[in-house]
C-alpha cells in the first residue's frame, strides 16, 4: 500500500470496520423515532473515519502555539527524523506511510520530545492524527513492564475499535506490545490486574477500571489521550468522568487532546484536562458560492417538485447529483420515485447502522449510482469529485424554522470544489420557503436566479 499520502494511507487503514480480535461486536444504532433527525456527533464521526478516503481540505494551514514562545520550533519532513525505535519504523513503513502529513510535520516532534510534552490539537477525520497519537504512545512503552503504561479515551466503542486498529497494526513488529478494550461487554475478574500496556476504552469503563475495579494504576499512566473531545463532551457525563480519570494520573503523564472543533465548551473542557499545553489548530479554508450557480423552481407541491426535477434531468447531462431533504419519510418516498423512472439512486438514512451508511457512500463514491438522495444529518464529510448538481429538495431550516445557512452553504458547496463549476437548485413550493431563500440570499448577498423547469431551452442554458 506504498502511497506518497500519509493520510491517505492513514484513512484506509481507519477504515475497517471490523471488529477489532473478537472482542466486542458493533451493535446495531436504535432506530430513530423522531422524523427531523438530531445530529448524532460520535456516529458522524465514526462515520468520517469509515469514508474519507481522500484528504479534501489539505491546503490548510497549521498555525501552532507554543507553550514556551521562546523555544524553537521543530518540524520533521521524515520519519527518520524522529529517530524511532526500530520495529515503529518498520511498522509506520508496512502501513504504507512514506512521509508525514501537515499537521504531523509540527505535532510528532512536539508528541515524541523528552521530557514529554502537552498538547491541543485540531485535527479532522484525513489528517493522520489516530496514527499520531498512536505512534507516540507506542514510543513511550517499556515492553519488559507487564501493567498499563498508556490510556486512550474515546467516546464509543465503535471509535474505540478503530484506534485499536490502527494500534494493532502499526504496533505489529512488537509482538511483545499488549492492547486491552475497557468498553462494556469486555468482562474482568474483580481483583484482576491488567498486564497489558496500553488500555483503550470509553469514559466510563475505564473510570471503573482505574478506581472501584482497580485493574489499572492510574500512578503509572505515562501517556494520556483523549480523541474526540468534542465528541466526548457531547455525551452525557463523559466530560466529568474524561476529568475525573485525569485527575488520578501523575503530574509528569504526557495529555494530549484531540478535536475536531474548537467551540468555547471544548476550549473550557481541554484546558481542565491538559495543563500547559502546546496547541495546534488548522486554519480552515473558507468555502465560496464564487463557483456556483444557483437557482429556484417555483412549485405548488410535492410532485410538481419531482416533475421539476424529472425535466432537469431530462434536458441535462448529469455526472452524479445529491439531493437533500428535510425528513426521512420525504427521503424514501423521492429516492422510490427516482428508481421507477429508471435512474441509479443511492438513499442514506438515519435507520442505516454506521457502517451500512459508509457502504451507501463508497458505492456512490465509486460511481455505482448516480443519484445521492439524503438528509442532511447524513451526508455530512461526504466530498465526491463527480458531483455536478446538488438538489435542495428542501430547504435547509433550523429547529425554529429559520433558514440554516451554514448547512445550505456546506449542502451546495460539494459541487464547486476540485476547481469546477457547480450548478445549484433549490425547490420553493410554499410562500414559507420563498422567504427562506430570499434570507438565504441576503445572507450571502448572492443573487439566486428563478429556473423556469417547463422551459428545456432554459434548463440547457444552466448547463454552459
Amino acid at each position: 500500500m506504498a502511497t506518497d499520502s500519509w493520510a491517505l494511507a492513514v484513512d484506509e487503514q481507519e477504515a475497517a470496520v471490523k471488529s477489532v480480535s473478537g472482542v466486542i461486536k458493533t451493535n446495531a444504532t436504535p432506530e430513530k423515532t423522531d422524523e427531523e433527525e438530531k445530529e448524532d456527533r460520535a456516529a458522524q464521526s465514526l462515520l468520517n473515519k469509515l469514508i474519507r478516503s481522500n484528504l479534501v481540505d489539505n491546503t490548510n494551514q497549521v498555525e501552532v502555539l507554543q507553550r514556551d514562545p521562546n523555544s524553537p520550533l521543530y518540524s520533521v519532513k521524515s520519519f527518520e527524523e524522529l529517530r524511532l525505535k526500530p520495529q515503529l519504523l518498520q511498522g509506520v513503513y508496512a502501513m504504507g506511510f512514506n512521509r508525514p502529513s501537515k499537521i504531523q510535520e509540527n505535532a510528532l516532534p512536539m508528541m515524541l520530545a523528552e521530557p514529554p510534552q502537552n498538547l491541543i490539537a485540531q485535527s479532522q477525520s484525513g489528517t493522520g492524527k489516530t496514527a499520531a497519537f498512536v505512534l507516540a504512545m507506542l514510543s513511550r512503552v517499556e515492553p519488559a513492564e507487564r501493567y498499563p503504561q498508556c490510556l486512550c479515551l474515546s467516546p464509543t466503542y465503535e471509535l474505540a475499535l478503530q484506534t485499536g486498529k490502527v494500534i494493532e497494526q502499526m504496533g505489529k513488529f512488537h509482538p511483545e506490545l499488549k492492547l486491552a478494550y475497557a468498553v462494556r461487554g469486555n468482562k474482568l475478574e474483580r481483583g484482576q490486574k491488567i498486564s497489558e500496556h496500553i488500555v483503550i476504552g470509553t469514559p466510563g469503563t475505564v473510570l471503573d477500571w482505574c478506581s472501584k475495579l482497580k485493574f489499572i494504576d492510574p500512578k503509572k499512566i505515562k501517556v494520556f489521550v483523549l480523541d474526540e473531545a468534542d465528541v466526548m463532551i457531547a455525551t452525557q457525563g463523559h466530560q466529568d468522568q474524561s476529568i475525573r480519570i485525569q485527575r488520578m494520573l501523575p503530574r509528569n503523564c504526557q495529555m494530549l487532546l484531540f478535536s475536531a472543533t474548537f467551540e468555547d465548551s471544548v476550549w473550557k473542557f481541554a484546558q481542565k484536562v491538559v495543563p500547559d499545553p502546546n496547541i495546534i489548530k488548522l486554519k480552515r479554508e473558507e468555502e465560496t458560492l464564487d463557483t456556483i450557480k444557483q437557482y429556484y423552481v417555483l412549485c405548488n407541491s410535492r410532485d410538481e417538485k419531482f416533475q421539476a426535477l424529472c425535466n432537469i434531468y431530462g434536458a441535462i447531462t448529469i455526472a452524479q447529483a445529491m439531493i437533500f431533504c428535510h425528513t426521512r419519510k420525504t427521503a424514501s418516498w423521492l429516492a422510490a420515485e427516482l428508481s421507477k423512472e429508471g435512474h441509479q439512486v443511492a438513499l442514506l438514512s438515519g435507520e442505516m447502522v454506521v457502517e451500512q451508511r459508509a457502504a451507501v457512500i463508497e458505492r456512490f463514491r465509486e460511481g455505482k449510482e448516480k443519484v445521492l438522495v439524503t438528509t442532511n444529518v447524513c451526508a455530512r464529510g461526504i466530498d465526491v469529485e463527480q458531483v455536478s448538481v446538488v438538489i435542495n429538495f428542501d430547504l435547509p431550516v433550523d429547529k425554529d424554522g429559520n433558514p440554516d445557512n451554514e448547512t445550505y452553504l456546506h449542502r451546495i458547496g460539494r459541487t464547486g470544489r476540485f476547481g469546477k463549476r457547480g450548478l445549484a437548485v433549490n425547490m420553493v413550493d410554499s410562500k414559507h420557503s420563498m422567504n427562506i431563500l430570499n434570507r438565504i440570499q441576503e445572507h450571502f448577498n448572492k443573487k439566486i436566479e428563478r429556473l423556469d423547469t417547463d422551459d428545456l431551452d432554459e434548463i440547457e442554458k444552466i448547463a454552459n
